[in-house]
């Protein structure tokens, strides 16, 4: 791995600890608070940004003043005095902004219909954003004048699904694909003037238009014309005739009407699996005027002369064997399996005029999970292995869903230098991530950091005179909670605020992988949490949040050792609970750290005579020791049972003894209209009921308001996280609030009355994210501030984002 080791584990918190050693109570080094400021501070300057994005180059433009007002030598032929580059080696980026393109609909995004950021530009002084929305057959504009606050700059619609574009002067070339079906692909290239937003010119690419590419020195545009494979015909396979091609514009002239298109014809080339159908799918321009093409189907790259329209070279993209990677989807992430496959590259991008680097995000039979580097004869000269797929793991975004195909995806790359900095960007499609990597030696790029996106990015641009960098995420879906969005970083001396949680290295060397997590708990300076029924084999977690980021120092799973719920369960909640090894598959919801262990609870599975969604798994609360094993069970009284709905156990507090647990939403086959908060008495072993007053949903897009943690103050005290069930900009109900259940002898069936304590919309949007649906866990530490935690939903339908907070002391 290119990785500086003793950094990466410097920043990581690589600190193992043996399960019982962490889990054991003893108490470890306390919240470091000077840790937990720095975080404040960073997330302030992030804040703050916006007024200091020119900085950098405010700064050149004074010392170059300077250097030009100074006095002049009396040697005629000295050298100009030059500006140094500035030195960047301690810059990183930070997200400043998200821009869901729905607003381009609606202010509010209150709109079901489906849009979509895919490929991005900005205008050549940095102001302007052009992206491609091929749902709306058109091109958006987004006005980032002022960076942190972007706005909708207009729809243009051109009358077919749009694929790429490029910006050369005023202009936004775009291809577009008219084609009626697969053997009669069509599409033109149209040019949008920006300031009018009116087409003035449309050139016939004779078929479908995928990847467009500028040249550096903007007389050249190259297009590939992919006329792209019907995948249900025959599996997929190749080959599917048409052929597609290269269109290569010179678009040298001012005038858009006058430029003029040379078709490169791509059959039969040297390197090509299939070369009768090359299916051309990226393409980029180095600064002599060379275009490297990948077919991705084929595994081929092929370079092109864009000055002759001539093809220079082909050659496989080769295989590769990827070791330590998950290849089963078996709800377990396990990174003990090996594939050898061909790169199949997606996205291309060059490094200089003799190397370029692809993205082998794979399709038909391969994607290495991974990028590779290649000088222009075809030679490897890097390739990443299994580190984006381990990066993704340890930051908390891997997609396990997709192991048994390609891991994480690689879809796109892209190289950029700001000042000293040498960059190769690398968007992860299935992890909603971007990695970014030094790569000033070719043969040993460093990784740097990690930027969250939305969901499936795919379109990046660089805008260095403005120390930015954009990003464009094609996946939308209201229902699901995503909403295709256009993200905006800056790039400073201020440190990575993202991610603020990660793994260190778990007994088998490699990272602890974490996702799905829920309940939150506080205990001698550690925290604790639990991951939900996405995973088959239930874990509980050890966080140590000494350090920025949080590091997740231990996993522990939880087992059955003492066939304690297999004595209580029936044999149907049996099956579906017991693993053949003694763990357990539970929906574990809620975890409280005690002196002598956890209590847990997990959430029933199914709702009474509900056909579609039949109750397999009752809601239980457990006790189990620091190894993970089950030592008590407890189930809800059965006529409780009786009336269950699916929104079950979420939460769970303990004072004295006494532990208390929250059903997310009311069960009304029981007659409930409000949520229960059950009292389970430690002293007597049985249960009471009191019921807690939910707010009014308020969210434009409707849905329902539930609990989601609770946690304790002392003294009969506690913290209530109520949420909505809707995210992004449907998001409108995000809480916490204060009740007093006394000395618990608070009559059976009471509605309690709960105080207002904090609306956590805003801390919810830190870094210039969007609001999460899933706030899980809530939890107090010893020195009263509130922290909280998000549930990614084990990164399907999800960008993946994995957030804990520290909000502050309770008020």
């Amino acid at each position: 791995m290119a990785v500086d080791e003793e950094n990466q584990s410097k920043k990581e918190g690589n600190t193992n600890t043996d399960a019982q050693e962490v889990f054991s109570g003893e108490e470890p080094a306390k919240i470091n608070k000077l840790g937990v400021a720095a975080f404040v501070v960073i997330f302030l300057l992030v804040l703050i940004v916006g007024g200091t994005l020119n900085a950098n180059s405010d700064s050149e433009d004074s010392t170059k003043q300077a250097v030009d007002s100074a006095p002049t030598s009396d040697v005629t032929d000295a050298p100009a005095p030059m500006t140094p580059p500035l030195d960047y080696s301690n810059y990183y980026f930070n997200r400043i902004a998200t821009f869901p393109v729905c607003m381009q609909l609606d202010d509010t995004c209150n709109t079901d219909q489906q849009t979509v950021a895919e490929i991005v530009q900005a205008s050549e002084d940095g102001m302007m954003i052009a992206y491609t929305d091929g749902t709306q057959n058109s091109i958006g504009f987004i006005d980032i004048s002022d960076p942190m606050a972007p706005m909708k700059a207009g729809l243009v619609n051109v009358g077919g699904e749009t694929t790429s574009l490029v910006i050369k002067g005023k202009y936004v070339a775009v291809g577009v694909n008219t084609s009626p079906d697969f053997v009669n692909p069509s599409g033109n290239l149209q040019v949008i003037d920006m300031e009018t937003q009116a087409i003035v010119a449309n050139i016939d690419m004779g078929g479908q238009p995928d990847s467009v590419a500028l040249s550096p020195d903007k007389k050249f545009m190259a297009i590939a014309i992919e006329n792209e494979r019907d995948e249900d015909l025959n599996g997929g396979l190749l080959p599917q005739l048409p052929a597609g091609f290269l269109q290569i514009v010179d678009c040298s002239s001012e005038d858009p009407t006058e430029w003029t298109a040379t078709k490169v014809e791509m059959t039969g080339l040297d390197g090509v699996l299939y070369n009768s159908d090359p299916e051309p799918e990226f393409v980029s321009i180095n600064s002599d005027n060379i275009a490297v093409v990948t077919l991705q189907e084929n595994n081929g790259l092929v370079l092109v002369d864009l000055a002759n329209a001539e093809i220079m070279e082909s050659f496989s993209a080769g295989t590769t064997t990827v070791t330590n990677v998950d290849i089963t989807e078996e709800d377990i992430i396990e990174q003990n399996g090996s594939v050898t496959v061909p790169r199949e590259p997606d996205g291309v991008t060059w490094i200089g005029t003799e190397y370029f680097a692809t993205a082998d995000e794979g399709d038909l039979d391969g994607g290495s999970r991974g990028f590779t580097i290649f000088d222009t004869t075809g030679a490897v000269v890097y390739e990443s292995g299994n580190m984006i797929d381990e990066l993704t793991i340890r930051y908390g975004h891997y997609p396990d869903a997709r192991s048994e195909n390609k891991g994480n995806e690689p879809e796109n790359v892209l190289y950029a230098e700001f000042e000293s900095l040498k960059l190769l960007f690398v968007g992860s499609e299935r992890s909603s991530l971007v990695f970014v990597f030094e790569v000033s030696d070719i043969t040993n790029p460093v990784f740097r950091q990690v930027l969250p996106t939305g969901v499936k990015p795919e379109g990046k641009f660089a805008i260095p005179s403005r120390n930015l960098l954009v990003v464009a995420a094609e996946e939308d879906s209201r229902a699901d909670k995503m909403r295709s969005a256009v993200t905006v970083y800056h790039i400073s001396e201020t440190a990575p605020v993202y991610p603020n949680l990660v793994s260190a290295n778990g007994d088998d060397g490699n990272p602890i992988p974490f996702s799905a997590l829920s309940g939150l708990s506080f205990k001698d300076g550690m925290l604790y949490t639990v991951e939900d029924s996405y995973f088959k084999q239930s874990r509980m977690f050890a966080i140590d949040p000494s350090a920025y980021p949080y590091t997740v120092t231990t996993e522990v799973k939880i087992t059955d050792t003492n066939d304690v719920l297999s004595a209580i369960l029936d044999a149907n909640a049996t099956a579906v609970i017991m693993n053949n090894d003694k763990t357990v598959n539970l929906d574990l919801e809620g975890i409280e750290a005690v002196d002598d262990g956890f209590w847990l609870v997990s959430e029933g599975s199914g709702t009474v005579d509900d056909a579609a969604r039949p109750v397999t798994t009752p809601n239980l609360l457990l006790k189990v020791d620091a190894a993970g094993v089950v030592n008590t069970a407890v189930t809800l009284p059965a006529e409780l049972n009786a009336g269950q709905l699916r929104f079950g156990l979420e939460g769970v507090a303990v004072e004295g003894d006494n532990v208390v647990v929250a059903f997310q939403r009311a069960w009304t086959a029981l007659g409930d209209t409000e949520p229960r908060l059950g009292i389970y008495s430690l002293a007597t072993d049985s249960w009471s009921f009191v019921f807690y007053p939910l707010d009014t949903p308020e969210s434009q897009n409707g849905g329902w308001v539930g609990l989601s943690d609770i946690a304790s103050l002392g003294n009969g005290e506690f913290l209530i996280l109520e949420r909505d069930n809707q995210g992004l900009t449907d998001a409108a109900i995000k809480k916490i609030y204060k009740i007093d259940l006394g000395d618990f002898s608070i009559a059976d069936g009471v509605t309690v009355q709960k105080t207002f304590v904090h609306d956590l919309t805003n801390d919810l949007m830190y870094a210039g994210g969007l609001v999460t649906e899933k706030v899980e866990g809530l939890t107090v530490d010893a020195s009263g501030n509130i922290w909280v935690n998000n549930d990614n939903d084990g990164v399907d339908d999800h960008s993946g984002e994995q957030f804990l907070l520290n909000i502050g002391p309770v008020n």
